[in-house]
């Protein structure tokens, strides 16, 4: 029987980090993928001709400088211009709210009347600077207990700061720090990217997916990865064989047996059955898939909650506004995405309709990189639509309808009616559209929940990694782990790192 010391189930980006830092210490690292391909959602694709975008993940905070270093890994992330727009129209008149750059201030004053809140900005977010550093810091070691992250945030950035994020629902913090409806929004999407909540919920689910969208690398930035999402994956696949992982793709595992001791893993590749015996099982899937593989009953996974829709632009479309296009769309593009807007599209989403007016998020990656397109005057625009979790798509209906809302929505605010600038290919429109439930059919995300549950508090009562299962041997590297999620590598070292700890 074949024999390695850790075999990998899955080979999202996260797997290729923890093989890797085991391969290096000298650990024999099998990952075993089903796809044809690694990276799982951190890849680009070719839905067009002439276009390499990123599919599904398509921006990077989380991942930490260290691992870039220690793997090597030769990524050029781009900050973008600007960091976000937020079209309005206020007594009767089209308006905005920039943010990035010489013209915030002014943005704020323009649209609120005064400089209260623009100053109420910039003392909120010096706070959650502060607190990000402290908490980014303690993502690569083990896990503090909620006292000692408590004391280094209030020590940090003050007791507020702890208050605003871990302590009380983010609408109660939106509605004490903030006095503008569209500024209390523009700060409350973090909290509700793939995490279908109420700002106001007690369970503090918009908290803490606001606390990992505000952390990255100690800054928060949000990176275009030059080349497209793809490119990290390469690198990262590139960085995982030259190390001596043994990567093999088409190759589906259809059972995980393990005691605590040893293990044995089978698996289909070429229409042909295999078993490999392993010390450890890392794990890079979904806990439901994980649970299947075991032969336990799968457990219940939170549903997903957005809608991804990339198109090809032959142009940029004018704004009512007059702001230029590469200013607002250059960083995130908030579409109906006020904090009254939101609350109103969570609760008819929650009751099982479509949102009338679906909030979204969208932002043009060639206006920060144009290596991606071949066509000298075209453009992508990727929308990341919110609240619009995976029972919604039952009817199959909804897709369209929630595209034609989305363009509907978009278009109150531009000149040039987005259909319009669309590419067109052989008669056909470059729109490719993806549902929580593509990303459970294409990437066995189950409920197509982008976080393979919910997000976690980096915080434990014991010092541990946050990335053990009930058996010793079976430990977790996906988005699953504590502070998992998003494109961050960071469950797959800290699986790494706790495999290594008690492998000595």
């Amino acid at each position: 029987m074949d024999a390695h010391d850790v075999v990998v189930v899955g080979g999202g980006h996260n797997a290729l980090v923890a093989a890797t830092y085991l391969a290096r210490a000298g650990r024999s690292v099998l990952v075993l993928e089903r796809l044809d391909h690694v990276g799982g959602a951190a890849v680009s694709a070719s839905p067009f001709p002439g276009v390499r975008l990123s599919r599904y993940s398509y921006l990077v905070s989380l991942l930490p400088d260290q691992i870039v270093s220690d793997l090597g890994l030769r990524l050029t992330l781009r900050n973008r211009a600007v960091s976000s727009y937020t079209p309005v129209v206020r007594d009767g008149r089209h308006t905005g709210l920039l943010v990035g750059g010489s013209a915030t201030e002014d943005s704020f004053r323009s649209l609120t009347g005064s400089d209260a809140e623009y100053q109420r900005w910039q003392e909120f977010y010096g706070s959650i600077a502060r607190m990000a550093e402290v908490v980014a810091s303690t993502l690569l070691s083990p896990l503090p207990s909620r006292e000692v992250l408590r004391g280094l945030v209030a020590d940090a950035a003050g007791a507020n700061a702890w208050r605003w994020v871990f302590d009380q629902p983010l609408a109660q913090t939106l509605e004490e720090v903030f006095t503008d409806d569209v500024v209390r929004g523009v700060v409350a999407t973090d909290g509700l990217i793939g995490t279908h909540t109420s700002l106001a919920s007690p369970d503090l689910m918009a908290n803490r997916c606001f606390l990992y969208h505000v952390i990255g690398n100690g800054t928060g930035d949000w990176r275009v990865p030059v080349g497209g999402m793809g490119a990290v994956t390469a690198e990262l696949a590139r960085v995982a064989r030259e190390s001596g992982v043994r990567v093999v793709t088409s190759a589906e595992v259809t059972a995980v047996s393990a005691d605590g001791t040893t293990a044995e893993v089978g698996y289909r590749h070429d229409d042909v059955e295999h078993t490999v015996a392993a010390r450890y099982v890392l794990s890079g899937v979904a806990p439901s898939v994980l649970d299947r593989l075991l032969g336990r009953p799968p457990r219940d996974t939170a549903s997903g909650a957005q809608l991804k829709v990339n198109v090809l632009l032959d142009r940029l479309p004018r704004l009512r506004s007059g702001v230029p296009a590469a200013d607002a769309f250059a960083g995130t593009f908030h579409l109906d995405e006020s904090y009254s807007d939101l609350e109103t599209a969570y609760r008819e989403s929650a009751a099982g309709d479509l949102p009338l007016r679906p909030p979204g998020e969208m932002y043009c990656h060639t206006l920060t990189d144009r290596s991606i397109v071949d066509s000298p005057d075209g453009h992508t625009l990727t929308l990341f639509g919110l609240h619009t979790p995976t029972g919604l798509f039952a009817d199959p209906r909804a897709r369209d309808e929630l595209v034609a809302r989305y363009f509907a929505g978009l278009n109150r605010y531009l000149l040039d009616p987005i259909e319009s600038c669309l590419t067109h290919v052989d008669g056909h429109p470059c729109l490719e559209v993806r549902t929580p439930l593509d990303l459970e059919a294409e990437l066995a995300m189950p409920s197509g929940n982008i976080f393979h549950g919910a997000l976690t508090w980096p915080y434990s009562s014991t010092p541990d990694w946050g990335v053990a299962t009930d058996i010793a041997n079976v430990l977790v590297c996906a988005s699953s782990a504590q502070r998992g999620g998003g494109v961050s590598g960071i469950a797959g070292h800290n699986a790494a790192m706790s495999l290594l700890g008690s492998d000595r």
